[in-house]
């Protein structure tokens, strides 16, 4: 009876030929198998033995005579795990062995491993291996034996230890099928389940063949237990009739025996436990723990079942999904290409194709969603294109995080790209919560005072002023719908959401330079521009050297709290509206020369940077200013909640829609600090 099941890649342990060793050439013979048995075990279920058939017609060494890769301790996911690669067409089967010429690399990195190689002191190596097909059969009172008969070796690898118990884990997560046919009684009955061609060796088969059997699993020590163990039960099996009469003397116990079964029965716990760890992706230091205790096979399966359970909140798992051990979970990747496909669609200047993402490229939002779906395991066949898309952003896919990555990025790129004039001039500070906060306005420190002989020291207090102000949340939601899928509206996710960041860049600019249009009242119930702060000249005159330098000169006689101390603050912007641009810019420009003496422009004004905002052109297109930079003095002072700098996003199933939602959110706030470093001039 033939099953067809679905099996990982194997492992088993074989040896290196040091003595093979060509030093020119860099290349070292391995024997790759010798067809032992190998004990496994399953999560439920009794423990099989599993033969390799070394008949050739058996085994496939297409993949091994191609130049198979030859790794480090199995290490599937990094190309630093690459130490040599199997010298093409030097895979063979050789008097029941499998041999094969490895060259080694010339890496600088793989230079120390070469040189162990050489020395001998890395013997042990190991193979990864497929099984197509196992026939099955059960001696009466053995266990099962699985004999691979169609199989295919496809890495080897150096490895530290051969004979490890473990060698039965997982080499790679993709699973491949395997035809299972089990011999019928009346078949197996005088039948051999060793191989096709050589009938089962006899109990008192010689050491010598035994060992053989176990070469590519074991060193000569473990061989040699091995073959105790074999022989002591040749001891223990009832003798033949024909002996006569001694086989009616009564046997005595053998303590050799029992102490060999007592050892098999703690190499199958130990092989089991560390093989079920392995096959759950459990740390090796867990199974360690269970062995040291000695806890039983049984016991350790419902130990390793509630340790499977208690990972499973931390780490959620998907079928046929390979998270390698220090690695990069595949869907991440996977996810990462598909985003990047569509950002590529929606602005390939802004986002360059990455080699991951060319299968990708061309592919429909419907076609990305069917992909998604089967990558988790969920048969799209016969879904209709509302279902596929219904399916795709309420499941456990990769689909709705991959809509949330583009609609993201694409957002937040317009949002960058949006120009901040803003910046310039004003102070960035982040809010710790949205109470109010409070900024003291410190004046100058006192003058300070002669002291006579003998004199005491005056004290003296700091003026202060205080301005407040919080932040506060604006926000929208987007919404990607399953119609957006079907219609394969990719502007629904990419254009929307990043007229959605040019939107928030232009609210953060508009709550700034509103402060300057609006004029609003300071702590001290005076306008920000106003007279009595000497910061609005009395009469608005055009944009030209002798205004400006009016301007300059009131800024530089700013006094502090006190109405004494001279601050002489130095302007460092010149901020116009856009009617004025080209007049600040011919103003400050430093490579005109006049054709009079009397129209050179000073070196002074010639240092200020001009800024053009056209939002004042609202409020008025004569009028201009003149700022310092917020290191001499403060200015206006703008605010981002803490970690939550600049748009945020969040995502959601809907609810009250059909599809994916997608928040857009900015805390912010702002408030002019100190009206002294602000200059304004009406114009005319």
């Amino acid at each position: 009876m033939d099953t067809m099941i679905e099996l990982p890649a194997l492992r088993r342990s074989a040896e290196l030929a040091p003595n093979t060793v060509d030093n020119d050439a860099r290349t070292v013979e391995v024997i790759w198998s010798a067809g032992a048995r190998v004990r496994r075990a399953r999560f439920f279920g009794d423990p099989y033995d599993e033969e390799l058939s070394l008949d050739p017609s058996h085994v496939r060494l297409e993949r091994l005579n191609a130049g198979a890769p030859f790794l480090k301790v199995h290490e599937l996911d990094t190309l630093d795990a690459v130490i040599g690669s199997v010298v093409p067409g030097s895979a063979r089967i050789e008097n029941g062995r499998g041999i094969a010429l490895v060259r080694i690399s010339e890496r600088a990195d793989v230079e120390p491993i070469w040189r162990d190689i050489q020395a001998g002191h890395i013997r042990a190596v190991s193979i990864g291996y497929q099984v197509h097909r196992f026939d099955i059969s059960k001696p009466d009172g053995q266990r099962e034996l699985w004999r691979a008969v169609d199989w295919t070796p496809f890495e080897i690898s150096a490895v530290p230890v051969g004979a490890d118990p473990a060698a039965g884990f997982r080499a790679k997560g993709e699973q491949h099928d395997c035809v299972l046919h089990r011999r019928d009684a009346l078949t197996e009955q005088g039948a051999s389940p060793m191989t096709d061609k050589t009938p089962a060796a006899p109990a008192d088969q010689t050491n010598e063949t035994a060992a053989t059997e176990e070469t590519t699993m074991t060193d000569e020590r473990t061989g040699a237990a091995e073959t105790q163990a074999h022989a002591a039960d040749t001891r223990n099996q009832p003798k033949s009739q024909t002996q006569g009469s001694a086989s009616a003397k009564p046997e005595t116990p053998d303590t050799e025996a029992v102490a060999t079964r007592a050892r098999e029965a703690e190499r199958d716990r130990v092989s089991t436990i560390y093989d079920l760890a392995g096959r759950l992706n459990l740390e090796r230091s867990f199974a360690e723990d269970l062995v040291k205790r000695g806890v039983g096979v049984n016991d350790a399966r419902r130990l390793i079942l509630d340790q499977v359970v208690a990972k499973s909140d931390e780490t959620r798992t998907f079928g046929q999904v390979s998270v390698p051990l220090g690695g990069r979970d595949e869907r991440i990747t996977r996810r990462d290409a598909v985003a990047n496909a569509l950002l590529h669609r929606y602005s390939p200047t802004l986002f360059p194709l990455e080699d991951a993402a060319r299968q990708y490229r061309g592919m429909t939002l419907l076609e990305l969603a069917r992909e998604s779906l089967g990558n988790v395991g969920v048969n799209t066949r016969g879904l209709s294109r509302d279902e596929v898309a219904t399916r795709a952003l309420h499941s456990t896919s990769d689909f709705p995080e991959i809509l949330a990555t583009v609609t993201n990025k694409t957002l937040r790129q317009a949002y960058e790209a949006y120009p901040r004039t803003f910046s310039l001039f004003c102070r960035q500070v982040l809010a710790t919560d949205f109470k109010a906060m409070h900024r003291v306005q410190l004046g100058e420190a006192p003058q300070l005072l002669e002291v006579g002989e003998s004199g005491e020291f005056k004290r003296g207090t700091l003026g202060e002023s205080k301005e407040s102000y919080k932040v506060k949340t604006y926000g929208r939601v987007v919404a990607i719908t399953r119609q957006t899928l079907i219609n394969d509206d990719l502007d629904a996710f990419t254009r929307i959401p990043a007229m959605y960041g040019n939107s928030i860049a232009q609210l953060e600019s508009d709550v700034v330079w509103g402060i300057i249009t609006a004029n609003p009242a300071m702590a001290d119930g005076t306008a920000l521009f106003h007279a009595n702060h000497k910061n609005l000249a009395g009469t608005g005159a055009a944009l030209d050297v002798s205004s400006v330098g009016a301007a300059r000169a009131a800024m530089a006689k700013q006094t502090g709290l006190d109405k004494k101390t001279v601050l002489n603050i130095r302007p460092a912007f010149l901020i116009v509206p856009a009617a004025l641009e080209l007049k600040a810019e011919q103003l400050v420009a430093q490579n005109l020369v006049p054709a009079q003496s009397g129209n050179v422009v000073p070196q002074s004004i010639r240092t200020l940077a001009p800024i053009s905002e056209p939002r004042l052109d609202a409020a008025s297109e004569t009028a201009w200013y003149l700022a310092a930079s917020p290191n001499q003095i403060d200015t206006i002072e703008y605010a981002y909640l803490e970690g939550q700098q600049g748009a945020y996003i969040e995502t959601r199933n809907g609810f009250d829609v059909d599809g994916v939602e997608i928040k857009c959110r900015l805390d912010f706030g702002a408030k002019a600090i100190d009206w002294r470093g602000l200059y304004k001039n009406p114009g005319a």
